[in-house]
């Protein structure tokens, strides 16, 4: 028996820094909070363990409404080149699933890095639109961040 892998969304870009500041921002949650999230939201909390079989919480506020969560479990943690997680939402939407997150990052010179960013099973086109749209806004303000 195979699972569906649902819908997949890819991106690609290259950050002017050496690959271990980008894989500092993309795992330190203190500098997670700095960038993470669409346009206009804030992250009041970030928690991780970041070890395969570990945890970690994101906590988002959007400029209206009440926080919510996004958890999931490291899946494969290599440090500066590869980072994998499961991601779901806490009192999901009706067309939410967990997905998979695969982030990898290729050094480019010591001097700028390439991040691959793949994530896979998503139940509808709306939902990976969605997401689509947040990862697009999450790392143009990380672009902005460490450029």
């Amino acid at each position: 028996m195979t699972r569906d892998e649902g819908l997949e969304l890819r991106m690609r870009r290259v950050f002017p820094v050496p690959r271990e500041a980008v894989f500092r921002a993309l795992t330190d949650p203190e500098e997670l909070a700095r960038w993470w999230g669409p346009d206009g939201f804030s992250i009041p909390g970030a928690e991780s363990d970041l070890r395969p079989g570990g945890g970690y919480r994101i906590v988002m506020r959007p400029p209206q409404g009440e926080p919510f969560d996004v958890v999931g479990e490291f899946l494969e943690v290599v440090p500066p080149e590869r980072l994998s997680y499961t991601f779901r939402w806490e009192d999901p939407d009706p067309e939410d699933r967990e997905t998979v997150v695969t982030l990898s990052l290729r050094d480019l010179g010591g001097t700028a890095a390439e991040l691959l960013l793949t994530q896979t099973g998503f139940a509808t086109e709306r939902r990976r639109a969605l997401h689509d749209e947040g990862w697009t806004q999450s790392l143009d303000k990380l672009e902005n961040l460490i450029s």
